[in-house]
């Protein structure tokens, strides 16, 4: 063979090896993108033994629990909701009784969610923001 062809021959073979070599390290970093960026520990795996169980500290107090997801609404009147401290806006829902707005509080009514947003609020801890709202009239 002439020089001119191995050496031809020899940069091809440099170019398809470089190639090759290039498209592993593609696939490489290919899959180390499509790596997952975290993992879920559940409780009860090996992975969650000595974490912390989150939860609740116990009862929240009333005016937390308003302040925190009853006041966006109450404060304003968003949705016809009757307005902290209007006693004329609450009369003729305090005239159905107390239990009626402890289930409405709960259960929701019209466009007030249940627990209005308070997923994770108690029964008790609902009937206290009630009776906040309403002591508030007094």
């Amino acid at each position: 063979m002439n020089h001119k062809l191995t050496t031809l021959i020899s940069g091809l073979l440099v170019v398809l090896l470089s190639a090759f070599a290039g498209a592993a390290t593609l696939d490489e970093e290919i899959r180390e993108r499509l790596n997952p960026a975290g993992s879920v520990c559940v409780f009860g795996d090996d992975c969650a033994a000595g974490m912390a169980v989150a939860g609740s500290a116990g009862p929240r107090d009333a005016e937390t629990i308003y302040n925190t997801y009853c006041m966006v609404c109450h404060a304003t009147g968003v949705s016809e909701a009757p307005i902290f401290g209007n006693a004329e806006q609450w009369e003729p829902r305090l005239a159905k009784g107390m239990d009626v707005l402890y289930t409405n509080s709960i259960n929701g009514i019209n466009v007030m969610p249940p627990r209005g947003t308070c997923v994770d609020c108690s029964d008790d801890e609902m009937r206290a923001a009630v009776d906040f709202m309403r002591d508030a009239l007094q």
